[in-house]
């Protein structure tokens, strides 16, 4: 997959595509069903058009963190179900004040010379959101290219929708926030070096920020860790924390991944970790011992619920 972030001066090999145009954050079922219309129209290289940053941290910066993938994973999801070329447009003052129609015209037919376009019947664009899918259209219509509505799926009768996944996630419900996107809820990221009291307690973990993105609901959960880089690439089963260590005082939110029956050094390495099953909340002990024992029946329950999960 090429990737561009600029809808200007591009070779005449990134220009003619079908793209399906949105924020896929999280990728999810609905994403995955606007990205699909637009591969069954594509009479040219598949594309999608998305924004980075997420317009949403913009037009709220002191908002709580809510996006479901970063721009890495995200690009990395969109590779998987085949998209071609990605334009990953810088969201900046020059694109958020353009007109529906300067939209259009500036940036989806003159820039990109998309051929087609597809998105969401509930997609707006340009200054204050002002523009609708139908208005797009009827651009399409004058300025040369196809727009294709792609009709919002649900899932027994609630919309799929990264405002849901949202929820399912912070009500610690992996397997419907699973159901949603079509596939586990992933956090992706490089190990980092903590206070290794993992290590002290016979439990080594894997740290990693959740910095940025929307926080399940803390507690330790059964997971599936894949290991991306290094001489131990492969997928493992594990326990996991998230949150912030109240036995400790800690007071950031991070993932730490305990993987069963391994061992090795993991720091600097990329992992994928796959949210399975709420197990518990954060609890506070009265001894060290009550929480090793805790995570002792912890990962005896992990093993148990991931043996049939591929």
């Amino acid at each position: 997959m090429r990737t561009f972030t600029t809808w200007n001066n591009l070779p005449d090999d990134a220009r003619g595509a079908t793209a399906a145009i949105g924020n896929f954050d999280g990728v999810h079922l609905g994403h995955q069903a606007v990205i699909d219309v637009a591969r069954k129209a594509a009479s040219a290289p598949l594309g999608v058009v998305t924004f980075e940053p997420h317009p949403r941290e913009v037009f709220a910066p002191d908002a709580p963190p809510f996006r479901l993938t970063d721009a890495n994973t995200r690009a990395h999801r969109l590779e998987k179900l085949g998209v071609e070329l990605l334009y990953q447009l810088k969201f900046d003052e020059a694109l958020f004040r353009l007109t529906p129609e300067q939209f259009a015209r500036d940036v989806l037919a003159d820039g990109l010379g998309l051929a087609h376009v597809v998105v969401g019947e509930d997609f707006h664009f340009g200054k204050g959101r002002a523009g609708k899918a139908a208005d797009l259209q009827g651009f399409g219509r004058d300025m040369g290219f196809d727009v294709t509505v792609a009709d919002l799926i649900d899932m027994d009768g609630t919309e799929i929708s990264s405002t849901s996944i949202r929820k399912a996630l912070s009500d610690g419900r992996p397997p419907d926030a699973a159901a949603m996107l079509g596939h586990w809820h992933r956090i992706d990221g490089s190990v980092l070096h903590g206070e290794k009291r993992g290590r002290d307690l016979g439990f080594p973990t894997a740290n990693m920020s959740i910095e940025g993105l929307h926080p399940p609901r803390f507690g330790v959960y059964a997971v599936k860790a894949d290991i991306l880089t290094g001489p131990y690439k492969g997928t493992y089963d594990g326990a996991a924390s998230i949150g912030i260590r109240p036995m400790f005082g800690g007071d950031v939110a991070n993932l730490e991944t305990y993987i069963l029956d391994f061992s090795g050094d993991l720091y600097g390495e990329e992992l994928s970790i796959a949210l399975v099953e709420f197990l518990r909340p954060e609890m506070q002990f009265e001894s060290i011992k009550g929480l090793t024992n805790q995570m002792e029946a912890d990962c005896a329950r992990a093993r148990a619920i991931l043996r049939d999960v591929p």
